[in-house]
């Protein structure tokens, strides 16, 4: 083992796959920062190109992509708070509250020597699996991988302070979105309302922008400031700091970048779960992360950024090991190998050892340029924080469309933005857990495909097998642990039962309500569909309607406090924790933030209009310089250039170099010859 890894590493570091390896890492660097094209995009454009290298050439500059997109993505993600990829999703809970408070080096700081170690000790994890790794993943069925869903699910639910049944009911909630459109088993529609669109289900990506997007970018239009006022610490004094935030919280790392490997291995758990996994575990298991969590603490941008970096050691596990893909990307690499005249299995660990550890070798130095690149780069980005609202708003909604438009490439996605936009924006507002929503999407089909399997194979006896019995024992205790925790507390304080009041109603029942109707809507309907096609959306649904029942008696007779604190015994205080970001608008009346709010979505639907009729790319530059020049009379100076230069990399990096195939136009359909015109 230790003669083929020097000869691995022998073999990558001559010097034109060194080269081949660093322009993977800086297209993968600048594909991150896009929100929606991300590392998959980027290795299917790059596979044509690798026809004429040799294996280890082509595996590094391919690897050498995927493996920093999760770095760069953190980028936005901490700055604006919208996700680059989906594997950023949790690091804008906490990364983007840090920029907030002026400390946005510190965040990037922290994020980047995290994954540059995450990523390094994924590739150690591989390096020792890979002779051992055959027994374990046959061992692996599919009862154990939905146990695992269901954990990771009450993991992540019940954070959602001391009302950890609007995290399950939105959880729940989220798997029966993920269910919409046909049945995988039977071919059935599900809830599409008559629309083609959702014939093939939502897809993930104008969901994600939209629930942690949008709030966050709408909150910014509201509050007419700055990202950051300023910044709190100097930024090389707070890049600093993050850095040894990092490596003060070493144990952390680890702990989380195990995690991302071994989920990263198991196929059909992506990276936009691995991250929430990570983030769960540590808001559970790290000293004060309950109070802290979802307010700016770098632990919650440690501990996803490490795990999402080591996933993509984790996937190259199935995809060596039996040819199963453990990743989208992974797939592409798969292809890459047929290309190749390589054979996934048994060869890959014994004839073709050298060109397998040469991928481990090629993850570990992409990962450390890849932090390495970053990190220099966050003394400059962090500044970005303390620019102008109206400098940066129209730019980032622009990117925002287009990555949500990356979902199927139709309106309808642009619908689902706006539509999810306006739910996370509202959930936001009424303290609703959005990470929970999305977690669910995203393992529905997961959970649905799994539970038909282990039912349709095992019967019920699936329950029985030791690896399930342990998970689904320990999601019940994680979903009972604060309910057990409120007895204990009250008997210690000599209090008897549970505390009921005379019913008391806010706005937040309405949203309840609002969520007991559609869920018992969807249950009615699933009602009438074939047995294979009810199955899952029954089992998921009945509960579901259950838990948001409980959750509006809850609120009604024995709602807590305003205030994020709930006295117990002694008159200690126990401070309720919450996975989004707490809002400070400064003062502002109610009507004055439900106006900005409605001026904000309007510059949206302006938008989607004026798309229609003339094509994205020149709304794109219209959109900008109106933005500009009617929120904040910014000088032409600032204007021209802004909209130019974005309309200009919009139009190079999606129009000619990922070829989009843009909607049709009004324009475009009155003067057919205006076709010939990009996005027209």
């Amino acid at each position: 083992m230790i003669e083929s890894l020097a000869d691995a590493l022998f073999l990558v570091l001559q010097f034109e796959r060194l080269i081949y390896l660093a322009a993977g890492v800086m297209l993968g660097l600048m594909l991150g920062i896009l929100p929606g094209v991300g590392g998959v995009a980027g290795m299917a454009l790059l596979l044509p190109f690798t026809f004429g290298m040799d294996p280890i050439a082509a595996f590094a500059f391919m690897l050498g992509l995927s493996s920093v997109a999760a770095t760069s993505d953190t980028i936005p993600a901490v700055l604006f708070g919208v996700p680059g990829t989906q594997a950023s999703q949790a690091t804008v809970i906490d990364g983007h509250a840090m920029a907030r408070k002026g400390e946005a080096g510190r965040a990037l700081a922290a994020a980047y020597v995290s994954s540059v170690i995450g990523g390094l000790f994924g590739a150690f994890l591989l390096a020792l699996t890979i002779p051992i790794l055959r027994p374990v993943m046959l061992y692996i069925g599919s009862p154990e991988l939905l146990a695992c869903s269901i954990f990771g699910i009450s993991m992540v639910a019940v954070l959602a302070g001391s009302s950890p049944l609007r995290g399950l009911g939105v959880a729940g909630f989220g798997i029966l979105l993920s269910m919409i459109g046909s049945d995988p088993q039977g071919g059935d529609l599900r809830w599409t309302l008559g629309t083609t669109y959702l014939y093939d289900g939502l897809p993930l990506l104008p969901i994600a922008l939209g629930l942690f997007a949008l709030p966050e970018l709408c909150d910014l239009a509201i509050r007419r400031v700055a990202i950051a006022s300023k910044t709190r610490h100097e930024v090389r004094e707070g890049m600093l700091r993050g850095a040894q935030d990092a490596l003060r919280n070493w144990w952390l790392i680890l702990r989380c970048s195990g995690i991302g490997a071994a989920l990263g291995a198991m196929p059909g758990l992506g990276s936009s779960i691995i991250d929430w996994f990570a983030y769960g575990f540590a808001a559970r298991n790290v000293k004060g992360a309950r109070e802290s969590f979802g307010t700016g603490d770098v632990r919650g941008v440690i501990a996803p950024e490490s795990a999402n970096n080591a996933a993509t050691s984790g996937a190259l596990v199935p995809t060596i090991a039996f040819g199963v893909p453990g990743s989208a990307s992974m797939a592409i690499l798969l292809g890459a190998f047929l290309i190749h005249g390589l054979q996934p299995g048994p060869a890959m660990l014994t004839t073709n050892l050298s060109i397998t550890y040469s991928m481990v070798w090629s993850v570990a130095i992409a990962n450390i340029l890849g932090a390495g690149v970053c990190f220099a780069m966050s003394g400059q980005m962090a500044k970005i924080a303390t620019l102008r609202y109206t400098l940066i708003m129209p730019m980032i909604l622009s990117i925002v469309y287009l990555g949500a438009f990356q979902g199927n490439r139709d309106w309808g996605d642009l619908f689902a933005l706006l539509a999810f936009g306006v739910l996370g924006w509202v959930m936001k507002s009424l303290r609703w857990p959005r990470p929970p929503l999305i977690l669910g999407f995203v393992l529905g089909a997961i959970i649905e495909r799994y539970l038909f399997i282990s039912i349709a194979r095992y019967s019920y006896e699936w329950l029985l097998r030791p690896a399930v019995l342990v998970l689904l024992l320990a999601a019940v205790v994680m979903v009972l642990r604060p309910f057990i925790g409120e007895i204990i507390e009250r008997r210690r304080s000599g209090a008897q039962g549970l505390p009921f009041h005379a019913p008391t109603f806010h706005l937040t029942d309405i949203f309840t309500g609002l969520l007991v109707v559609a869920v018992g809507w969807m249950v009615f309907e699933a009602a009438g569909f074939s047995d294979k096609a009810r199955l899952a959306p029954l089992s998921v649904g009945i509960a579901t309607f259950a838990v948001l029942v409980l959750s509006l008696l809850n609120q009604v007779l024995r709602r807590p406090g305003r205030a994020a604190a709930v006295g117990v015994a002694g008159g200690a205080v126990r401070k309720e924790v919450h996975l989004d970001l707490v809002e400070d608008y400064q003062g502002l009346s109610v009507g004055t933030v439900v106006l900005r709010g409605s001026i904000f979505f309007g510059w949206m639907l302006a938008f989607m209009a004026l798309m229609a009729l003339i094509g994205l790319i020149p709304t794109v530059f219209l959109f900008i310089v109106a933005y500009m020049r009617l929120e904040n009379r910014e000088p032409w100076k600032l204007v021209l250039p802004i909209a130019l230069g974005t309309t200009t990399f919009i139009y190079v990096v999606f129009d000619v170099f990922l070829t989009i195939p843009w909607p049709s136009t009004v324009l475009g359909t009155l003067v057919p010859a205006l076709k010939s015109l990009p996005s027209i």
